[in-house]
């Protein structure tokens, strides 16, 4: 509702949206802030219900609460509030793209909308939003005492505005058996042109000209970008819930790179990636291999002066092939790589040989002691020791499920931390 205070928007808006909202079934809370010519309405379902579910039932109270006489208008049409589901994924970017050179803003915005659509093309990106640059905005200042001297009103411009910035059907043309469609193109392309638009005909044409004075201009600033103090026209990069942003980040690397060999972009238009949240994860991963890599190492040194080289490599082989098997569960239940499932393997990797040296030494032991072979020690080690082995190792098990119990959306949350970390076990 452009024009209208937080105040008139709360009250012809959010309340009475948000009395409709709160009566839905499954509603546990609503939450609302109303500014000036906006208002946004959030609102949270109990987690058995599924996301498509509970965007119908808000869209169907809006629809009903819109549709009656005292619902406020724009421009002579409804106010149509946009009912979407928020993905908290969804809204971080996972990186920023700035853009800079010897070029005005303007220009540079150009540019930067010329990657907007190229990378909104990629499979695995939401959107991508530019800052740092204005959108254009046509200004009509008009001089309130010529316009009361004409006798004209504000309605008068703005209907006279509306009227003939449009292209309306003229009906149909039937010519030599065929059926013509005719329009009438009236859109301005040149702001300009608004000056040669007449508001009254009354004892001679009184143009808008005459009463205003048009400018194009930017938007008032609201958004400001800059990398190490220089002004940049900055990309938030979003992707889509559940996709790969690895696979995502590269694709947007080879974008920025083709564009500027292919002459589409100026090659001295210096592109920075920033805040790149795919290096991050790429640094978590191969901190992940080199735990893996360096506790193997560890524990084969280690248990080669104890239980010799043979033995050592037996305990250590638990390490990746656990490492292995958690990934195929992972890959099996649709999860992709993130922070909270690396975190939970490094801590499980610490915990993964004990059970391993305890069964070998029983082994030994037995040899060693009772004179048994390998075979018949192995059958009699793993037997004596494998209830004891399964409860403790349960009991580590039985720490972590207490949070993967956790109700509501923390728990949704953070309920891939003790699965993984149990997973890391198998």
């Amino acid at each position: 509702m452009p024009g209208n205070t937080a105040e008139d928007v709360e009250r012809l808006i959010t309340d009475p949206l948000e009395d409709k909202l709160k009566n839905i079934s499954g509603v546990t809370e609503t939450e609302s802030t109303s500014q000036e010519d906006y208002s946004i309405i959030i609102v949270e379902f109990d987690e058995d219900i599924e996301v498509e579910t509970a965007k119908q039932l808000v869209k169907d109270e809006v629809d009903s609460e819109s549709a009656g006489e005292d619902w406020p208008t724009f421009n002579n049409k409804p106010v149509t509030p946009n009912v979407f589901n928020l993905t908290l994924s969804e809204e971080m970017p996972i990186m920023n793209i700035n853009i800079k050179g010897d070029y005005t803003v303007r220009k540079l915005k150009t540019y930067a909308e010329y990657l907007e659509d190229e990378i909104e093309d990629i499979e695995q990106i939401k959107q991508v939003d530019i800052r740092g640059a204005q959108d254009l905005e046509v200004e009509i200042a008009v001089d309130i005492y010529k316009m009361t001297a004409a006798q004209i009103s504000f309605d008068d411009i703005l209907n006279t505005v509306r009227g003939g910035n449009a292209t309306v059907s003229a009906g149909n043309l039937k010519s030599s058996g065929q059926r013509r469609t005719i329009r009438i193109v009236g859109e301005i392309s040149d702001p300009k042109e608004l000056e040669n638009f007449v508001i009254k005909n009354d004892n001679g044409p009184i143009y808008i000209r005459d009463v205003a004075t048009i400018t194009f201009k930017e938007e008032d600033k609201n958004t400001f970008a800059r990398e190490y103090g220089d002004q940049v026209v900055m990309l938030d990069v979003k992707k889509r819930s559940g996709k790969n942003m690895i696979v995502a980040a590269d694709a947007i690397r080879s974008i920025v790179t083709e564009s500027q060999e292919s002459g589409a972009l100026p090659a001295d238009l210096d592109i920075t990636i920033a805040n790149d949240l795919s290096s991050k994860t790429l640094n978590q991963v191969d901190d992940l291999v080199n735990n893996i890599i360096f506790g193997i190492l560890l524990v084969v040194g280690v248990l080669m002066f104890f239980l010799g080289f043979r033995n050592a490599l037996f305990v250590g082989f638990a390490i990746p092939m656990s490492m292995f098997m958690s990934f195929a569960i992972i890959s099996f239940f649709g999860y992709t790589l993130n922070t909270m499932i690396l975190f939970a393997m490094i801590m499980g990797l610490g915990m993964l040989v004990d059970n391993g040296i305890v069964v070998v030494e029983n082994v030994y032991r037995l040899m060693d002691e009772e004179g048994m072979s390998r075979i018949e020690a192995a059958k009699k080690g793993v037997g004596e020791i494998a209830i004891p082995i399964i409860i403790s190792t349960l009991t580590t098990v039985a720490a972590f499920v207490p949070l993967g119990l956790w109700p509501g959306l923390m728990g949704a949350i953070h309920d891939l931390f003790p699965y993984n970390f149990i997973y890391s076990f198998r």
